[in-house]
């Protein structure tokens, strides 16, 4: 393990609790939290477990290890729903969407650790290709700026598209300026213009929203021929010198692509190729292409978007409700619609930014302008000479290091187990004169790049890099396939992924004791989501070199035994090349309530001794809102100078609806604060990822959730835990005492295949 560890939280330890009890029958959502425990050892907890990290089972039962998480809730603390109406109206004003609140996130506060600050780089290398786009100058370019609003939940249970809306009617539009919006995928419209039934297209023109044409149909707005057939409008009414594509909703990256219609929920996300399909067809050049979206700041979206714009504007992380900021960069570009190209990138990641830290501190932000037209000309050639060699340290026996590299690369939307990773600091880690090269090239075709503090080595390009979701390579390379991806990078991913899953593998057929020793039947037992259809990726002529490798490094979970100190106290003693092979470390407490284990999650609270040993002490706390002790699954933490900011996550129900509260321990408020909410998804019902909450506060109802397993360690159920809460005006976090009762304290170890291990009960 890295020896320079991350901070472990600050303990706040408020007092007692109200005591711990699962409530109601078994509610049947599958696993609410990521601990990941896995039968392997009985209540006495004299062993340990051992399974994929994140993954749990029903009985070994679930093929499928994880319900994707995807973002969303609220957006605004005071806002006024009004009724949907049909849509189709004349000219209609900003009155029509009535009132305008701005929520400030939980109880008004606001961070003090300010966003990043940037410089914009207006260099071009030579390499670079001509832009699409020319620029006639003087003021004299007519822009079209094209916003394919799907509205989906995001609209409909949050108002976000509303609100955006009301913001291109504020800004100050010229006659050389056609702002032209296609609406649709939304059940119900929080405002009385925009249909909930039909497909519509709008222009907004003198601060009203003027119906251009009333019904275009209910087709699916992941379709990529109805994006296509609005592109085509656009270009045949109103021809520009300047085209702007702008696609609004939920994102999911490389693999899930763009957008969510709720109404047509059955046909899943656009992907990449599907948008390439979509854009090929329309015939047009713009610009730049922006994602109002989660997600899509990716190599592998940018190189597809080569053949069609010169820059593209998106977010690495997910966004946090408020979305980007629209008046004033429409407003600008309006006043000189012949402004450069990256002074528009830069005025809509400023707005968004600065818009983000004020009305929700504590989210996670990013925003970043790329020049495509210097990306395609400069990265292809670097991009596979750094994915060769990756691979040829995998080959080599040097595997330790790519997945160390890959683990403490900056990490996109954790919780959702997506495996984006920052591009750059990936290669930052690796560190050698191929992967040097790719940071040099990538740097210089991100042009503008900001973020909020709490989100470093975030440089404004990230990459697919398996390592939660062994499942998804297959569907990482048919997709690549089609998008004309780099060939050694899919190798590349590939030889990882399967000296991964050998690692897994090996260890699964030895441990454990209740797994098949068949492949079929190990697999199973991975919890990683794999089985014998998603294993294309894992070559069985490399499975001789990776079971060699894999025998001489791998953790000898023996080694996990406590040993008592002098003072009394406990410690774990391991060597330092066990220690080397350790990622991950967090506390893992269940507390025994007669019938078997509630989970109460994973703190990032640990301390080591001067000889390097793991200090096994509990003081029978844990994390509490308002004195109730609740679930807690830390997922990142984020350190630089003498700021910090650790993120965790609380499963509950949130007036009545799924979801999960954002938690953040930081510098200004160690104790902890509610940054935000985000829903959760059914399984299957969307692979894009949405955007977050900005108020959760004063009179939100929630209702805490946990996971349950029985005393062999099998996943049983998930329940509420403690009473329903009703927030007031203040929100106290921090640790209270658990009470009476028997308690399994444990440390969760993940080893550089992310296997993990939990090590024995700590004695009392």
């Amino acid at each position: 393990m890295d020896r320079n560890r991350p901070r472990s939280r600050e303990k706040n330890v408020i007092g007692g609790g109200s005591g711990l009890q699962r409530r109601g029958s078994g509610l049947g959502t599958g696993p609410v939290g990521s601990s990941g425990r896995r039968s392997g050892s009985g209540s006495s907890g004299g062993g340990y477990h051992n399974s994929s990290s994140g993954g749990s089972g029903s009985g070994g039962g679930m093929k499928k290890w994880a319900v994707l998480i995807v973002i969303l809730v609220l957006l605004f603390l005071a806002y006024r729903y009004l009724p949907s109406g049909s849509g189709g109206g004349g000219n209609l004003g900003i009155d029509s969407f009535g009132g305008d609140s701005l929520g400030t996130g939980s109880s008004g506060y606001q961070s003090s650790w300010k966003p990043a600050s940037a410089s914009l780089d207006t260099t071009v290398s030579s390499q670079a290709r001509d832009k699409y786009t020319e620029i006639r100058g003087s003021g004299r370019d007519v822009v079209t700026i094209m916003v394919y609003m799907c509205g989906t939940d995001l609209e409909s249970r949050s108002g976000m598209a509303t609100s955006d809306i009301k913001e291109m009617l504020k800004a100050k539009l010229s006659d050389n300026v056609n702002l032209i919006l296609y609406t649709g995928g939304c059940k119900q419209w929080k405002n009385d213009v925009v249909s909930s039934e039909k497909n519509q297209i709008y222009q907004v023109k003198d601060g009203k929203l003027v119906c251009l044409e009333d019904n275009m149909g209910r087709d699916s707005m992941t379709k990529p021929a109805t994006l296509t057939k609005f592109i085509q409008y656009c270009s045949r009414y109103y021809p520009a010198d300047r085209n702007e594509l702008i696609l609004w909703d939920h994102g999911g990256g490389s693999l899930s692509g763009f957008g969510y219609d709720e109404k047509n929920s059955s046909s899943g996300s656009m992907s990449l190729s599907d948008i390439n399909t979509a854009l090929k067809d329309a015939g047009m050049t713009y610009d730049f292409i922006g994602f109002d979206a989660c997600l899509m700041a990716t190599l592998e979206n940018a190189m597809m978007l080569t053949r069609y714009a010169d820059y593209l504007i998106a977010s690495e992380e997910t966004e946090p409700g408020v979305g980007w900021y629209y008046t004033d960069w429409l407003t600008a570009l309006a006043k000189n619609t012949s402004m450069p190209t990256i002074e528009v990138g830069r005025n809509i990641v400023d707005g968004f930014v600065e818009e983000c830290a004020r009305s929700c501190g504590g989210q996670k932000t990013t925003l970043s302008v790329v020049d495509l037209a210097e990306l395609q000309e400069t990265v292809p050639e670097k991009l596979t000479a750094f994915a060769g060699a990756a691979s040829d340290l995998i080959q080599d026996g040097s595997y330790e290091r790519v997945s160390n590299a890959r683990y403490n690369a900056r990490e996109f939307a954790q919780s959702s187990k997506i495996d984006q990773v920052d591009l750059v600091h990936l290669a930052q880690n690796l560190n050698n004169a191929e992967s040097r090269a790719l940071e040099d090239a990538i740097l210089g075709a991100v042009k503008y790049n900001r973020t909020s503090a709490n989100m470093t080595n975030a440089n404004g390009l990230s990459i697919y890099f398996p390592y939660k979701k062994m499942n998804k390579v297959d569907t990482a390379v048919s997709e690549y396939n089609q998008i004309g991806m780099d060939p050694e990078y899919t190798r590349c991913i590939q030889r990882f992924a399967g000296m991964e899953v050998s690692g897994q593998a090996a260890a699964g057929s030895s441990v454990g004791g209740s797994q098949s020793g068949s492949l079929g039947g190990i697999l199973s037992g991975l919890g990683n989501g794999l089985d014998l259809s998603s294993l294309d990726f894992w070559s069985g002529k490399e499975e001789e070199q990776n079971a060699a490798y894999v025998n001489s490094h791998s953790f000898d979970a023996s080694q996990l035994a406590w040993t008592k100190a002098s003072d009394g106290t406990y410690r774990l003693k391991l060597s330092e090349d066990q220690w080397e092979l350790i990622q991950g470390l967090d506390l893992n407490v269940f507390y025994d309530d007669g019938e078997g284990y509630i989970d109460l999650g994973l703190d990032n609270v640990y301390e080591f001794d001067e000889e390097g040993s793991l200090i096994g002490d509990y003081d029978n706390t844990w994390l509490s809102i308002n004195g109730q002790i609740v679930a807690y699954y830390h997922t990142d933490t984020a350190e630089e100078g003498d700021h910090y900011s650790i993120t965790g996550y609380v499963p509950v129900m949130l007036n009545g609806v799924r979801a999960e509260l954002i938690l953040v321990f930081d510098d200004d408020r160690p104790q902890g604060y509610i940054s935000g909410a985000r829903y959760v998804y059914k399984d299957g019902e969307t692979d894009t990822v949405a955007k977050s909450t900005t108020a959760v506060g004063k009179g939100d109802k929630l209702e805490f959730l946990c996971d349950y397993y029985s005393y062999q360690g099998e996943y049983r159920d998930s329940y509420y835990l403690g009473d329903p809460m009703t927030l007031g005006d203040e929100v106290v976090i921090g640790n209270a005492d658990i009470g009476g009762g028997r308690v399994q304290v444990t440390y969760k170890l993940t080893d550089i295949y992310n296997r993990s291990y939990w090590t024995p009960e700590l004695p009392e």
